[in-house]
């Protein structure tokens, strides 16, 4: 409960004081008479509590009006926020080579795919007002989760990806981003986005990706490019003949060309994460040149207990009436 004059609250610290001051001064004598003998016989009987309950009543009711004076109400608060006019899908490559163990976070190796789940959570949880979806990607290229703002929603069918999910043994590049521009293309946003992150480079699907990208331009739809993995070799995990965990030495294969020329098409940026730091650099920057401000409408609603507080001092006052006017009545 809230009130739109609390100051006139501060009345109500009166109200002791006034009290008291008039318990000082007592109370009018009921009946004058000229001798104590007359009302010798009345001396042993025991005071009534009467008077001090009706005084009681009265000073509540003083309260009850000095609280309704305060206006007192309910408050409840909306606030809506509607999107920011930023639609954003990331496709992430699934393919068998994203299990490379190429990165290093607080002295445990991790592998290509955990490190872009993590980044991409962050940068999720980084954007509330934006729309964002997720295709998926190997061989064949997937929806995972359609444009949305239910990030939540977003975020489990994100952390329910793992490696062996869709057949792995390829990577289509050009139909990612197809499937990814389709669920861009009719849409007014202010920006339109994708963020395809990938270790390896088209070797499977029906579209070329510069011929995807060409498309994505055309419908205004800019495109991030990262390139996942260390430079040279790096270390694939494999099991041994006792079903040790082991390393296997094989070539990082990113297309670094066709990304950046898939970037540079639609104007957007080729980025190459090759250590975890620079990987969540990537995201965090990406997340500074995509920003616009979300539109924010504030509502509350009152609900006025005015009439309530009046409404109960009235009812006690009355109350006082008839109790001094019956069972509590004074003598003249």
């Amino acid at each position: 409960m809230t009130f739109a004059h609390p100051f006139l609250l501060l009345l109500l610290l009166l109200l002791p004081l006034a009290a008291w001051l008039k318990g000082r001064r007592g109370q009018p004598p009921a009946f004058l008479y000229s001798s104590v003998k007359l009302v010798e016989g009345l001396t042993r009987a025991r005071r009534s509590r009467a008077g001090n309950l009706l005084a009681a009543l009265r000073w509540l009711v003083l309260a009850l009006f000095l609280v309704a004076l305060a206006q007192p109400r309910l408050t409840k608060s909306t606030t809506e926020v509607k999107a920011s006019g930023i639609d954003i899908v990331a496709a992430l490559d699934l393919s068998g080579s994203m299990i490379s163990e190429d990165f290093e976070v607080r002295g445990e190796r991790v592998n290509r795919f955990n490190m872009a789940k993590s980044v991409l959570r962050d940068f999720i949880d980084k954007r509330p007002n934006d729309r964002i979806g997720l295709v998926v990607f190997a061989r064949e290229a997937y929806i995972a989760t359609p444009l949305t703002l239910d990030h939540d929603y977003l975020q489990e069918n994100l952390a329910r990806l793992e490696i062996g999910a869709i057949n792995e043994n390829a990577t289509a590049i050009g139909d990612a981003l197809t499937t990814a521009v389709n669920r861009l293309r009719d849409l007014k946003s202010k920006s339109k986005i994708i963020i395809l992150a990938t270790d390896g480079q088209n070797n499977s699907g029906n579209t070329e990706p510069l011929r995807a990208a060409a498309a994505a331009a055309a419908f205004g739809v800019k495109i991030y490019t990262v390139g996942i993995g260390e430079q040279g070799q790096a270390p694939m995990p494999t099991r041994d003949m006792f079903g040790r965990k082991v390393y296997q030495m094989v070539p990082v294969d990113v297309d670094e060309t066709t990304l950046q020329k898939i970037a540079d098409q639609t104007g957007g940026k080729y980025y190459r994460a090759d250590n975890a730091d620079k990987f969540r650099q990537i995201y965090a920057e990406i997340d500074k040149l995509e920003k616009t401000e979300a539109t924010v409408n504030k509502f509350t609603e009152y609900k006025e207990l005015f009439g309530w507080f009046v409404g109960a001092g009235l009812a006690l006052l009355l109350l006082e009436l008839v109790l001094g006017e019956t069972i509590f009545r004074r003598l003249p």
